[in-house]
């Protein structure tokens, strides 16, 4: 039995089976012609090994490389203000927070504009133009006088850097299917690590130089000069690789075909047949969904600590005793080493075990939240090599907000509601991260304590509204479960109707026979 999406332009609530039951099965069967054969097209499973296999090989590495160099450039001022920048430019009190809290709240104020001008044009284009244009403000970084010059080129920075996480978001919908979604994310998702270890150990080598070789430029300068100028490299091979599948060149016109016909088994409608007009019926939809808010309040929850520490952790490392080479080399790339590590393993995991990625959201809380309150407990003096443990116990605490953002494409269907949901997610990221750099205020240096158990704290609501959101998902399926059966289909229509529904624009909300992953 066909469900059409006019009767369940609602989301499929006890009120309005009945009208379910009865659905016009013309507009469905419409909605069939008007669409190519992506739903019904047969290809071997040669053939979509063959081309997610060149799919991994061409976009994955330079999704690494383009996320971890904005990470990156974002986080490098934690290490610049160990090598003079606070010195150079003259920054006295909350001022080093503000240039992050700056950053964020810039990157807030560029979120809906950008998602809308990939969902009305051009992921590709649109991520190419803002690439070239932070990697210019990052260059230009290294000639600033003052805090007013800093934190106006820091602010432009967020501004252009808003686009790059919902771009990839919508890319990884576009290529992959739900249950690869997690393991591609974390893919790319391991260069705020893995780049973070190699632009650490360049940074390493700039500040020994500068040692050596004294000079009125500063070290924090010279690194700002070759982030800079890598961005600005970087920005032309992903305007000629990276893009959603409708998009890219590197494709045939039968491998985007494929593409899509693999894609349209997540029943969230594939990157070649969706329309990109916006549709305010969508943005209606997102805003009724109490999904928007379960994606809003966690990612807040997590971005507060993962904030406020990358934004300070060398600072908490020299703390420690560290001096700001030794902060690198023995605090700084050890943690990233191991959030790398438990990245890998999650996503290895989560491949073995498709519905596991609350647990791990849950399970990842537990040390940070362990290690931050028993780090604020030790005494003032002393205990180095324990500290420095208990701090990288949060290193397990970066990979939720990761899988928080696999979620989007995996149970939100529809284009203009993928848009909406992911400016809502960077509305919190932007919003969290702002936060966090404030918490660790400038009178509490340098151990910073109060800070730290704030930290701990918000990782505890955080593993809350992980364990309540999946009870939320587990209701969902079990009660859309119920109702397919009550009209007398069987998995395998409800599935072939899901699809149908998917590449027609349902929204998930809409589309009876979706099922959210867990």
């Amino acid at each position: 039995m066909a469900v059409s999406q006019r009767d369940e332009k609602e989301a499929p609530t006890d009120e309005t089976v009945e009208s379910i039951e009865t659905s016009d099965t013309e507009t469905v069967t419409s909605a069939q012609d008007i669409l190519p054969d992506t739903v019904n097209a047969k290809y071997t499973e040669d053939d979509y090994a063959r081309v997610l296999k060149k799919i991994d090989r061409l976009l994955l590495p330079l999704m690494w490389l383009c996320n971890g160099t904005q990470q990156a450039d974002k986080a490098a001022i934690s290490t610049q203000v160990t090598f003079g920048m606070q010195s150079d430019t003259k920054l006295v009190g909350q001022q080093f927070s503000w240039l992050m809290t700056a950053f964020y709240l810039a990157y807030l104020v560029g979120e809906a504009p950008g998602n809308y001008l990939m969902q009305r044009f051009n992921v590709n284009k649109t991520l190419f133009i803002c690439m070239f244009c932070w990697g210019v403000v990052v260059l230009c970084t290294a000639f600033v006088q003052d805090f007013a010059q800093l934190v106006a080129l820091r602010s432009l920075q967020g501004l252009l850097e808003c686009t790059i996480s919902p771009s990839f978001l919508l890319i990884t919908a576009s290529f992959y299917v739900s249950r690869e979604h997690t393991m591609r994310s974390i893919v790319w998702g391991t260069a705020a690590s893995g780049m973070g270890i190699i632009a650490q150990l360049v940074m390493y080598g700039i500040g020994s130089a500068a040692q050596k070789h004294q000079s009125s430029f500063g070290p924090w300068r010279w690194i700002s000069i070759f982030l800079g100028s890598w961005t600005i490299l970087l920005s032309f091979f992903a305007l000629l690789f990276v893009g959603t599948a409708n998009e890219v060149r590197w494709l045939s016109k039968e491998e985007k075909h494929i593409v899509a016909t693999r894609v349209a088994n997540n029943q969230t409608g594939s990157d070649s047949h969706q329309n990109h007009a916006w549709r305010w019926d969508q943005v209606q939809d997102a805003i009724e969904d109490p999904q928007t808010y379960f994606f809003f309040f966690t990612v807040i929850s997590v971005a507060i600590p993962v904030g406020g520490t990358v934004t300070f952790g060398n600072l908490i490392y020299g703390s420690f005793g560290f001096t700001n080479l030794e902060a690198i080399v023995k605090g700084t790339i050890p943690f990233d080493l191991l959030t790398v590590s438990w990245y890998l393993f999650v996503g290895v995991s989560t491949l073995k075990k498709p519905q596991s990625r609350f647990f791990f959201m849950i399970a990842s809380t537990i040390p940070p939240f362990a290690g931050m309150l028993a780090l604020a407990l030790l005494p003032k003096e002393g205990m180095l090599w324990t500290r420095w443990g208990l701090y990288l116990m949060t290193a397990t605490g970066r990979l939720p907000g990761l899988l928080i953002w696999t979620l989007l494409p995996s149970n939100i269907a529809g284009r203009t509601k993928k848009s909406v949901t992911s400016a809502v997610i960077f509305i919190a990221y932007c919003t969290g991260n702002a936060i966090g750099a404030q918490v660790f205020r400038a009178e509490w240096a340098p151990r910073y304590i109060p800070a730290i158990i704030i930290c701990g704290v918000m990782y505890a609501v955080a593993c809350v509204l992980f364990i309540t959101w999946r009870l939320y998902y587990v209701t969902q399926n079990k009660r859309r479960a119920k109702r397919v059966a009550e009209m007398g289909m069987t998995p395998e229509q409800s599935e072939y109707q899901g699809k149908i529904n998917g590449e027609s624009g349902m929204t998930d909300w809409q589309n009876i026979h979706f099922r959210y992953n867990l």
